[in-house]
């Protein structure tokens, strides 16, 4: 039996490379909105947690947020098919996992639809048994919730599980679910920023997952 039955992957910033849009489309949505600017280290802060949770700083008027998330929304599709791209080899350290025999699941903060998505964009839309999104959850990350539904899903106990991810968010959700954490370092955040959250293992690029699901 190996190590870990299953891999659980986040998308933006671990397998996608979306980040710029995900940036540009916040810079938008301020502007369109005639909100003050807030620096790429801003939304950086809370990148791999939900648009809601992003916005609340500007009040908690339902109806300003929702507008707010469609502004959003509306300019990152627009633009999300010709900016996104896989991070250099990670297709296939997908392919490898699944041919490996074990189960994969996507635990993201986008909502269901614009995840499929981005999967679509970049052939790995068949890859992913399961999908849990922000639209499929009470409690986004951190909290343990939507890895708890990622295992219930697969049938895969915690321990024997593995959460990859690029964020602090994806680490400390992993982290209280009982899985494994392995934090990637080809996202747009570094080793001295991921430390805090002491995960357990550390992938410089894609292959070194393979090489620790080998060992």
């Amino acid at each position: 039996m190996p190590r870990y039955q299953a891999v659980l992957f986040d998308l933006d910033g671990t397998l996608l490379d979306s980040v710029r849009l995900i940036l540009d489309s916040y810079h938008h949505t301020l502007a369109n909105h005639g909100l003050p600017a807030r620096d790429d280290d801003h939304w950086l802060a809370g990148l791999g947690t939900p648009l809601r949770v992003q916005f609340r700083e500007w009040g908690d008027d339902p109806a300003q947020i929702e507008a707010m998330v469609l502004t959003y929304r509306e300019y990152n599709l627009t633009h999300h098919d010709q900016q996104v791209r896989p991070y250099p080899g990670v297709v296939e350290m997908v392919g490898a996992v699944r041919a490996s025999g074990r189960r994969t699941a996507l635990v993201t903060s986008k909502n269901r639809e614009g995840a499929s998505r981005g999967l679509r964009v970049i052939g790995l839309d068949a890859a992913m048994e399961v999908i849990v999104g922000a639209d499929d959850v009470v409690n986004p990350k951190p909290h343990p919730e939507p890895v708890h539904r990622a295992l219930e899903a697969l049938g895969v106990a915690p321990e024997d599980a593995l959460f990859v991810g690029d964020s602090l968010h994806d680490m400390h959700s992993g982290r209280a679910a009982g899985t494994a954490t392995a934090a990637v370092l080809w996202g747009p955040f570094d080793r001295a920023h991921l430390e805090p959250s002491a995960p357990d293992h550390w992938l410089a690029k894609p292959g070194d997952l393979l090489r620790l699901l080998e060992a």
